[in-house]
């Protein structure tokens, strides 16, 4: 090997293990797609995703790690398939996300899992998926209310960051009530909201 020639083997290393991690993730969403996230721990999540829990520690960890990372490649996967209508309001756009959540509960439940742990203490990973994720939704939300504002959408009188607040908390609220009760009309309760915000 000469000192122009890269070394190699470093290289196939780090795609290896780049693809090695990507298959467990891969399993691991389907996993927890089907059953959620109760009564996990490491060493049960890598015997049914089909690893050792030394791989599992190695590529994610820990279980809260695990948990974070399934549940963001999920929900980004989810939107290259099937992603928002730029002209959607708000609601709308909730209103499709709780009908895609409704064939993934598991998943569903591992999001309230994660948010739950978020509020109490050592839960470093957990806490800042939430947080990053809130901030990021309500300025996305705000930024999508205040066009529908100047397109004479929805009501001008409301402020854009306090509807991005409120509908986050009714889409999740309304989640965690189906995850208890199917027939909650997450729906409904959604459709009612959009005709309380739209310009009168």
């Amino acid at each position: 090997m000469t000192d122009e020639e890269p070394p190699a083997r470093p290289r196939r290393a780090y795609a290896k293990g780049v693809a090695r991690r990507r298959e467990i993730l891969d399993r691991a969403i389907e996993v927890f797609a089907e059953r959620g996230s109760g009564r996990t721990s490491l060493r049960t999540i890598a015997q049914e995703v089909g690893v050792t829990h030394a791989a599992l520690t190695h590529y994610f960890g820990s279980l809260e790690e695990l948990l974070v990372e399934v549940y963001r490649e999920s929900e980004r996967r989810g939107d290259e398939l099937a992603p928002h209508p730029p002209d959607a309001t708000p609601v709308e756009i909730m209103r499709e996300s709780a009908r895609r959540n409704r064939s993934v509960a598991g998943l569903v439940q591992l999001y309230s899992t994660l948010v739950a742990s978020a509020l109490e203490e050592g839960h470093p990973a957990a806490r800042e998926f939430a947080t990053t994720r809130f901030a990021g939704l309500r300025g996305d939300i705000a930024d999508r209310v205040r066009q529908k504002q100047r397109e004479g959408v929805l009501r001008e009188d409301a402020d854009a960051d306090a509807v991005a607040a409120l509908v986050i908390a009714a889409s999740d609220g309304l989640q965690t009530q189906w995850l208890l009760d199917p027939e909650t009309p997450q729906d409904a309760a959604l459709a009612l909201l959009e005709k309380l915000l739209a310009r009168p």
